[in-house]
């Protein structure tokens, strides 16, 4: 039987079936003990708080560690008018157990009421007898001790009780439970110093006994179950308590019992639930906690005897699954592809994106907003771009969120499939709020669609508060100042001459619009602009259009799904050549060394546009536009080759323009190739740099300040002392900066001490870069690398440092090439590099630029020539290579 001590009253329960068995109290028979301390009630002024009476607890504590948890047999000898029932207690299963009333009267803990004994009834006798023994053996009450003890309730002894729990330093404690009010709130009594707590189960909450505003009480389902398995397992018996928190005057503990955690049983057995806000708080590791919630979901037992999971009517192929993230769409959202090559968009468990203060109060109907406008919106979807953007990741689908219609201060939401996602074990969820870059969603205790990790969520969002990481930062909010010229045909002007200068550029793919339109956010200028593939023609997408709707040309969703899964938010390199009326910048798109323009006609999505002739990819464009149109693929299907006909064309000779202008040569480089400056622009270069130094001389930059990145415009110290304008091209290391001087073309390695940031006034914008580049015309470059220092030695001699005549001649691959005459004889720099045996001519197809390469002085045995002609029968003069 279960058995409770009350003084010297016992309380016994017969063996539980099919719920908790009634409660019947036996009093001892013809004894009395000491009464126990008592409040007074709540609300009754004229009552008083009683303290223990001497040896009372004594008397308590000898029952209770004799009689709790064990096996009694009673006879009941009076039974009162109200209902008290009198009789005698025996430990065992029958009366030849011990008598309790005797033990506790030997041991001088009681006394016999004397008072109408009866001289024949030997119960009687034998009690008097006892007490009279341990009198003249001075025990218990008959000792000339006082025997009382002091117990105090911290809720009314302690001012501060969050102070006293901090000082236990959550170590367990030695406790007797003293009360148990519902399965998860017992009364505990604290050992040695006597303090009486209440103590409400961390992490978890048992149904309970309400009481409503008549008077009345109702009561949850399984509460009065709840109750007796804790009351079953642990009142008055001996425990451990570790005290974990004190949030509110609510003192949150865990009870430790050799048998078991009563906190992990509980929810086992499905006589509790999970709370998360003092799941934090557990000592013991929430994960136990959610375990045992789990087990009794998946039993169905007590309250959870209606449970449905979240995922009950999914396949296991849905719930778990491993997909490639294509887009992400929001810091909550991404896309990600199936293996059956499916699309699907899916939602982080239990996450919230940044946003706006207040926001959610506005009208929902408001102008949209881009993610840089909200504070750590772009930096949440950088953080998950960079990290999945193209990557295999895990997918546990946790829960499938309803759709919603619209109401009055919240939009319409579709179905949403809400996952947990995991790259490399580590949950992006998880990391995304320890960054400070999303809050957690907080739940209905009865919601349970949450992330399964919800309590890592947790935690991690503690520990971002804590350091105060992204949202939960007290600086200045960062601000992204991006200007959006998509469209903006006179800033798209302003911009093209910077874009064009720039070479290739880093930029971040934002949208595709279709296979070749494409909207580019650039980092360095802060922008965004819409971008063309330069030297194709893609298969026009369906749009609306003034007379109705354009349909979409065939391939054309084909083509757009390529560009996608290729570039779509992925960092590439592009190569600005120009701008369409509409503001649109033309140009060649890089990503990890492919080409995308070359890549749709190779896969038969694109054709070679007439444009592209003028371009270095033209040949790799038709062989594999060939290709496509021989294997008659996708857009070339239907593709019937047209018969030949024979075309004369006349063709009028053009005339070679000598248009001559004087330039400085500043740097000869190994390859042949120089920089030169424009004479014209000469004073204001000095200008500018007249001017640039004064300021940096009154006001230095702080050395090592400035941490450079490729494709900075920066200053840098030559090696005389002086600050000159240069441009970032390779960062090794700190004291490894590879720079290119942009006003002279010389280049050097430096230590980012010698470098400092480039002042608005002094940039290119204000005057663009003055070295450019050019090559010999109709020179050819000789391979031996001895015979080129030659050659390049003669040129550094002859121009470098010296003003020159120079004429552009016709377009490289990489720079113009140009003839160049000394300023004071006006002879051909090239032709006399030439006469001299140091270089071949290059020999030109075009008619107009082949009167100029009539002479050359091959055999005249000067230099390369001076052991006859060593050209290779297999040189391309000869019309092949091997």
């Amino acid at each position: 039987m279960y058995i409770c001590v009350i003084c010297c009253a016992i309380i016994v329960r017969g063996q539980p079936r099919g719920g908790p068995p009634p409660e019947r109290q036996i009093n001892l028979s013809n004894i009395r003990a000491g009464a126990m301390a008592r409040r007074a009630a709540q609300g009754q002024p004229d009552t008083k708080d009683t303290p223990d009476e001497p040896w009372a607890f004594q008397a308590r504590e000898f029952l209770r560690k004799k009689l709790i948890g064990k096996e009694v047999c009673f006879t009941v000898e009076i039974k009162t008018a109200l209902g008290r029932e009198y009789g005698i207690v025996y430990l065992g299963r029958d009366t030849t157990g011990e008598n309790i009333a005797d033990s506790l009267v030997n041991e001088g803990l009681a006394t016999v009421r004397r008072e109408g004994i009866r001289g024949n009834n030997p119960d009687q006798a034998r009690l008097c007898d006892l007490e009279d023994q341990s009198k003249a053996s001075k025990k218990g009450l008959w000792s000339e001790g006082g025997g009382t003890h002091t117990i105090r309730d911290v809720k009314y002894t302690i001012e501060n009780p969050r102070n006293y729990i901090d000082s236990l330093h959550q170590k367990p404690i030695n406790a007797i439970i003293e009360h148990v009010r519902d399965g998860s709130v017992v009364r505990a009594l604290l050992l040695p110093d006597h303090y009486l707590v209440t103590v409400m189960l961390s992490g978890v909450k048992c149904p309970t006994f309400k009481r409503e505003a008549d008077g009345t009480e109702s009561t949850e389902a399984f509460a009065a179950e709840a109750k007796f398995f804790t009351e079953s397992r642990l009142l008055q018996r001996d425990v451990q308590i570790i005290l974990e928190s004190c949030p509110n005057q609510i003192i949150l503990g865990s009870i430790l019992h050799p048998n078991g955690n009563i906190t992990e049983l509980l929810l086992k057995e499905g006589f509790a639930r999970c709370v998360d806000w003092s799941m934090a708080v557990y000592t013991q590791g929430a994960e136990k906690l959610r375990a045992g919630e789990r087990s009794a979901k998946e039993r169905k037992v007590r309250i959870w005897k209606d449970y449905v999971a979240p995922t009950a009517n999914l396949d296991l192929k849905d719930r778990q699954f491993v997909a490639k993230v294509m887009q992400v769409v929001n810091a909550d959202a991404m896309v990600v592809k199936l293996n059956s090559g499916e699309l699907k968009t899916i939602h982080l468990s239990s996450i919230r994106p940044p946003r706006i203060e207040g926001e959610k109060n506005k009208d929902k109907d408001k102008r949209f907003r881009p993610l840089y406008d909200i504070p750590y919106m772009f930096e949440a979807r950088e953080f998950l771009r960079k990290k999945l953007i193209g990557k295999k990741v895990n997918v546990t689908v946790d829960y499938i969120r309803a759709a919603t219609g619209p109401g009055e201060s919240t939009p319409a939401f579709s179905e949403r499939t809400c996952a947990t996602v995991t790259i490399g074990g580590i949950n992006i969820a998880e990391a995304l709020i320890s960054k400070g870059l999303a809050t957690i969603i907080r739940y209905r205790q009865d919601d349970d669609q949450r992330s399964s990790h919800y309590d890592e969520l947790l935690a991690a969002e503690a520990r971002a508060i804590k350091n105060g990481k992204g949202l939960h930062s007290k600086k200045e909010v960062p601000i992204h100042r991006v200007a959006d010229i998509s469209g903006e045909t006179q800033k798209a002007k302003q911009f093209l001459p910077f874009l064009q200068r720039a070479g290739r550029s880093e930029a971040v793919v934002e949208y595709v619009f279709s296979g070749s339109r494409l909207k580019l956010y650039m980092p360095k200028e802060t922008c965004l602009i819409t971008f063309l593939l330069a030297g194709i023609e893609c298969p026009r997408s369906s749009r609306n259009m003034p007379g109705g709707v354009q349909v979409a040309e065939p391939f054309s969703d084909e083509a757009m799904l390529f560009t996608k899964e290729l570039v779509l938010q992925r960092e590439v390199e592009v190569e600005v050549e120009s701008m369409d009326k509409a503001g649109n910048f033309i140009g060649w798109l890089h990503i990890e060394g492919g080409n995308l323009s070359v890549a749709l006609v190779e896969n038969a999505l694109s054709k070679v546009h007439f444009t592209a002739e003028r371009s270095a990819y033209y040949k790799t464009l038709t062989s594999a536009e060939d290709a496509c149109r021989e294997r008659k693929e996708k857009i070339w299907a239907n593709y019937e080759e047209k018969p030949v006909e024979e075309v004369v064309y006349v063709t009028e000779e053009k005339e070679r323009a000598a248009n001559y202008r004087a330039v400085y040569v500043t740097e000869i480089c190994d390859t042949l190739h120089f920089y030169s400056q424009d004479v014209e622009t000469g004073a204001q270069l000095e200008n500018l740099m007249e001017t640039m130094r004064a300021e940096i001389a009154a006001q230095p930059p702080v050395e090592g300040s400035y941490a450079p990145r490729r494709g900075d415009i920066c200053l840098a110290t030559f090696a005389d002392g002086e600050w000159y304008r240069a441009r970032v091209e390779k960062v090794e290391s700190p004291s490894r900066v590879h720079v290119f001087y942009i006003d002279y073309g010389n280049r050097e390695v430096v230590s980012s001490t010698r470098l400092a940031a480039m002042p608005p006034a002094f940039g290119t914008r204000t005057l663009p870069a003055q070295a450019t580049e050019h090559a010999f015309a109709y020179i050819q470059v000789p391979q031996d690398e001895d015979v080129r220092a030659d050659v390049v030695d003669c040129i550094v001699r002859d121009i470098q440092n010296t003003q020159c005549l120079m004429n552009v001649e016709y377009s490289g691959a990489t720079c113009p090439h140009v003839t160049i005459q000394f300023g004071d004889t006006k002879d051909d720099v090239g032709l006399n590099l030439v006469k001299e045996g140091l270089v071949m001519v290059d020999v030109r197809k075009e008619k107009h630029l082949q009167k100029i390469v009539s002479e050359e002085t091959g055999g005249g045995g000067l230099n390369i020539w001076r052991y006859g002609d060593f050209r290779a029968d297999d040189a391309v003069e000869f019309g092949y290579r091997r």
